[in-house]
């Protein structure tokens, strides 16, 4: 028995890579905005961590020795002297002094509400000493400091400018509107060189679903026009290819079907009898080899794509193959919904139904045909209840001019083209077809159509 692949070990790489962007202008974006809002980070901590701190801190330890003296003043004056010392301290230091004779302070029993406030509260105990009495406050912006002093309580109000920088936060409003007018640059100048680039994808994807481009043109940055004339000359070639292909194959087909035409027409003058009718089976058989090939050689085609009802396609054309196969009514059942449409390739996919159909109605007895929608893909489903095909050989059933030697032959008599020429077509218009086990125990074949 194999054994069991290992889980894939988790590593923080995978883990990150769920959350990042999967497209280019996302990850690009990343890439402009990720070092600036880092250097940002880093810029404000060293402003508010280290600048505004220390800067905080030497103002607060200024204020803190202004109180301190203030009510070592107070309780040094004569009471007669002190009103002319309060008005001059107030003139000089710019505080506004109010003297509450007789109160006295509790001890604080709330904390300090910022910072701020604790940075000034540990400086202020530190100046004064634990003996002395103090509380601290806010009115409006500025800080009321209240002390006790010998025959009252001394109320200081310093304006905020004295303990703390004034308004902060202008630096944080610089930062943050400087950022978001570089960022608005970069995605604007950023989007413009990804937008040929989506064009190139949307090009190639519908390319590759064999839909027309016709009014791409290489623009942008030099590396971009390179890849786009790159794949321009890609898509002349392939199409010079195919038709190449088939002009070659289709004078081939023209060259034998001459002979064969006058054999027929010498057939149809001879006697009737069952070596004649022998050898017009021949002919016949040839002519539908022949037609094989051709529509093998030219894959999908010149036929251009169109918006098409993909129900009432699938209806008529799994009918169709059952009436030339002359097969009952009751052996075909058809399941597709109104009003499904895709630009598709009729002819083409009408042969590439027609050849699964086709082979599900020799291996079986009854063949069911379910069309189902979806938002990214569209599928057909074509299943029989036959033999089936061994999973290990359901690959191998579309090699190009393969019969399988032993179990069901999907090509009994045919060609051994229609499977691969089901499986180009559908190729042809971005999708593919798989081979799986049917519910109804033969075979089942799945065509999947981008939406």
């Amino acid at each position: 028995m194999d054994k069991p692949l290992p889980e894939p070990r988790f590593t923080p790489g995978r883990f990150i890579k769920r959350f990042l962007p999967r497209g280019l202008f996302g990850r690009s974006l990343i890439i402009i905005v990720a070092p600036m809002v880092l250097l940002q980070g880093i810029v404000t901590y060293v402003f508010f961590e280290r600048d505004l701190d220390n800067t905080t801190r030497r103002l607060a330890r200024d204020v803190a020795a202004d109180v301190s003296f203030l009510a070592t003043l107070e309780d040094s004056t004569p009471t007669l002297e002190r009103d002319g010392l309060r008005a001059l301290s107030a003139q000089q230091l710019r505080y506004r002094l109010t003297f509450h004779d007789g109160d006295k302070l509790a001890p604080p029993t709330e904390p300090p509400a910022s910072t701020i406030d604790m940075a000034l509260n540990d400086l202020l105990a530190r100046s004064m000493g634990p003996r002395r009495l103090f509380q601290t406050g806010r009115i409006g912006s500025d800080f009321d400091i209240k002390v006790e002093v010998k025959d009252g309580v001394l109320e200081i109000l310093a304006p905020r400018d004295r303990v703390t920088v004034s308004q902060p936060d202008i630096f944080i409003l610089w930062m943050v509107g400087s950022a978001l007018i570089l960022l608005s640059v970069a995605i604007l100048f950023l989007r413009n060189q990804v937008r040929p680039i989506e064009r190139l994808a949307r090009a190639s994807e519908m390319f590759g679903k064999g839909r027309q481009v016709p009014d791409f043109k290489p623009y942008g940055a030099t590396e971009v026009r390179r890849a786009a004339q790159a794949f321009i000359t890609m898509r002349e070639r392939i199409e010079r290819h195919v038709t190449q292909r088939t002009e070659m194959l289709a004078g081939v087909s023209h060259d034998l079907k001459t002979p064969l035409t006058r054999m027929k027409l010498a057939l149809a003058m001879m006697h009737d009898d069952a070596d004649i009718r022998a050898l017009k089976a021949d002919i016949a058989e040839m002519e539908h080899m022949l037609d094989d090939y051709l529509a093998f050689a030219r894959g999908e085609g010149g036929e251009e794509s169109e918006e098409t009802d993909l129900g009432e396609l699938v209806r008529d054309t799994a009918i169709a193959a059952a009436k030339a196969r002359a097969a009952e009514d009751e052996r075909l059942t058809v399941t597709a919904p109104e009003h499904v449409i895709l630009s598709v390739k009729k002819a083409a996919l009408r042969r590439c139904l027609t050849n699964l159909v086709d082979n599900g109605l020799k291996a079986g007895r009854h063949v069911a045909v379910t069309l189902l929608p979806g938002e990214r893909h569209t599928q057909i489903l074509v299943e029989d209840d036959g033999h089936g095909i061994p999973e290990d050989r359901r690959e191998e059933a579309f090699r190009p001019f393969h019969r399988l030697d032993q179990g069901r032959n999907l090509q009994s008599g045919g060609s051994g083209l229609g499977l691969a020429i089901a499986r180009d077509i559908a190729r042809a218009h971005g999708g593919d077809i798989t081979l799986d086990r049917s519910a109804m125990g033969g075979l089942k074949a799945v065509i999947r159509l981008p939406v």
